[in-house]
């Protein structure tokens, strides 16, 4: 271990920045005599990081009141944190659609846009959608690219620290895609990428179901589940970023393949997809016996699916998004087969984000790495 010093003036002050700067995000237009309180720093201090953060573009004096400039004497100073000072985007690539969420740096949603895609898209295909997306979503908010200060990704199959889809089989031409680099040559920014059923987990904790749970997982019920984590409020991806994948249970042999499962005629499923399956549904609302049987199977296997990761991780709540959370009848079997199977049963509810979750997950990624850039006091 190497010799640990002190004074260095350069550290304390990227500290003293932090500490400031966090102080402003969190109330609104405070004084420097807020400041002091708040952050414990002499004013003479305070008053120079604040002066210092102005000159990056990142704080600025507030207006005063219209009331106060009346009152007897100079109103004090007040400064806020410019939230427009840059912006974040959020993007979903799935198996049928774009969307993409624009936010400023406060986490503020300021814009959207979503772009339907065919489910056989190749790769380039799919990523040229996402371009035209994201274009005109900036062009009609006003923001210019280099007003972005990160990017985050969620897409469908197990993604590497890099970026690079590992194994993605919902979207032709995923696998082995180096996702990240691809889309950084769009951005004048950092690209993060995630798995979606991570990135819904994250949405769910910051702004959905789970904002009052840490432990938690999310179920992205869809033709293959899968599903995000989090322990202790930290995203689970495990060593790989493979951990989740619960719609590979049945590779273990010991049951039907999706296509089997939601058949209602005997022979497997053909083409798998969403508009077939929601069919299969239909017809199960409208009291046909073999198309209940296809949904009482897929029901029982997701019941398994999310018993076996329930079993390993111990979570406090399970939410449960996608498609296939909207049919009557799925919360219930939930709760009474993981009460059946399950040491603790967890609490079981219905995403409150829907389809935006999984966009509103890669949003926060995209936070969350401008946070850690604001508030880094490292070299």
């Amino acid at each position: 271990m190497g010799r640990l010093t002190g004074g260095d003036p350069s550290l304390l002050r990227r500290i003293n920045s932090a500490v400031v700067l966090h102080a402003l995000r969190a109330a609104a237009c405070p004084t420097l005599t807020d400041l002091v309180k708040v952050t414990g720093l002499s004013r003479p201090t305070v008053e120079g990081v604040v002066e210092g953060l102005i000159t990056t573009g990142l704080v600025a004096e507030a207006p005063v009141e219209e009331g106060a400039a009346r009152r007897q004497g100079r109103p004090a100073r007040r400064f806020r944190f410019r939230v427009e000072a840059g912006h974040l985007l959020g993007i979903e690539i799935g198996a049928h659609r774009i969307a993409a969420l624009l936010a400023d740096l406060g986490g503020r949603v300021v814009g959207s846009a979503s772009a339907d895609v065919s489910a056989a898209a190749p790769a380039d295909e799919r990523l040229e959608q996402v371009r035209v997306c994201v274009e005109g979503l900036l062009e009609r908010a006003g923001v210019p690219c280099g007003s972005l200060r990160a990017v985050g990704v969620a897409s469908p199959g197990i993604v590497e620290a890099d970026g690079t889809v590992r194994l993605g089989t919902a979207l032709p031409g995923w696998t082995g895609l180096p996702l990240g680099k691809r889309l950084q040559g769009s951005f004048r920014c950092p690209v993060l990428v995630e798995n979606d059923a991570n990135a819904a987990a994250v949405a769910e904790h910051w702004k959905g179901a789970a904002t009052e749970s840490d432990d938690v997982v999310f179920v992205l019920a869809g033709l293959s589940p899968g599903a995000g984590s989090l322990i202790g409020g930290r995203l689970h991806r495990g060593f790989g970023g493979a951990a989740g994948e619960i719609g590979a249970l049945h590779l273990l042999g010991r049951e039907a393949t999706p296509e089997e499962v939601l058949s209602p005629t005997g022979e497997p499923l053909h083409p798998l997809d969403e508009a077939q399956v929601a069919r299969v549904f239909a017809l199960a609302d409208e009291g046909d016996e073999r198309a209940r049987a296809a949904v009482e199977r897929y029901l029982r296997r997701l019941v398994h699916d999310v018993a076996a990761l329930v079993l390993a991780l111990d979570p406090e709540l399970v939410v449960v998004g996608g498609w296939a959370a909207g049919p009557d009848g799925v919360l219930e079997p939930l709760r009474r087969e993981l009460s059946r199977y399950c040491l603790r049963p967890p609490q079981v509810a219905q995403s409150l984000l829907g389809e935006a979750a999984v966009a509103t997950g890669a949003l926060r990624l995209a936070l969350d790495h401008v946070e850690e850039q604001l508030f880094a006091v490292g070299p």
